[in-house]
């Protein structure tokens, strides 16, 4: 049965994804709030229809913590599910993306209207630099930037090592880093199709500095927290 819930939620995401994506080949020269506005309608669809064919339901705790002014959201990264929440929580935002995904048809040119930070992960330096010098230009455009330090997906319960991406492009731009975290693994485990009815904490914890601050220091700190966020959660 949940096979079949899994598999009506991803035609329904497919069919969704096809229409916005088309829509949003005419959005090339509209401006930046509006071209996301549109595009970003699928995650919000996404995250309705998970709701609706399998019972996955957002608690959302720190909703407060948000400022009104754009930050680096430090997240773990656990599934898809993350991505598109958050698109339902935050602002406007962007992330961080190897270069192959804007190579895929539609929805890569999508994705690129979008303006993402968009790195080669075979030169670590170079993508390091990119991503500072493209992060700050986003904060400085007003777009929230989404960090997943760890760099690729964690099986629930795992946390793997934080890189220090996050606080350097805090440190160069001035803006605050916001710590979350949340246990999405659970219900929508790291490369699995089948999903599972329940409920997705998102914990927001309160917004940092990053001036005067030890970056590997800071990294440590947040990750720190994250852990804790996690053992609290599954007490």
């Amino acid at each position: 049965m949940l096979f079949l819930r899994s598999l009506l939620y991803f035609i329904g995401s497919t069919i969704s994804l096809i229409l916005i994506a088309l829509c949003g080949l005419f959005l090339i020269f509209s401006p930046y709030p509006i071209r996301y506005k549109i595009i970003s309608k699928w995650a919000i669809f996404c995250v309705w229809w998970l709701n609706i064919t399998l019972s996955i339901k957002i608690k959302v705790v720190g909703r407060q913590n948000i400022p009104k002014s754009p930050c680096i959201i430090v997240s773990n990264h656990q599934s898809t599910f993350e991505v598109l929440a958050f698109q339902t929580l935050f602002p406007a935002q962007t992330w961080v993306l190897k270069k192959e995904l804007l190579w895929l048809p539609v929805f890569g040119w999508n994705l690129a209207l979008l303006k993402p930070i968009v790195i080669d992960r075979g030169y670590k330096l170079r993508a390091l630099k990119k991503v500072i010098s493209q992060g700050c230009d986003r904060l400085k455009n007003g777009i929230f930037v989404i960090i997943f330090p760890e760099g690729t997906r964690q099986p629930e319960n795992q946390l793997g090592h934080y890189q220090n991406g996050a606080v350097a492009i805090a440190k160069k731009s001035g803006h605050d880093l916001l710590p979350v975290y949340h246990n999405s693994g659970k219900l929508w485990p790291k490369g699995g199709f089948v999903k599972y009815p329940g409920t997705i904490t998102v914990v927001i914890g309160k917004a940092i500095t990053a001036e005067g601050r030890v970056a590997t220091e800071l990294t440590e700190e947040i990750r720190n927290w994250t852990e804790s966020q996690s053992l609290k959660i599954r007490q």
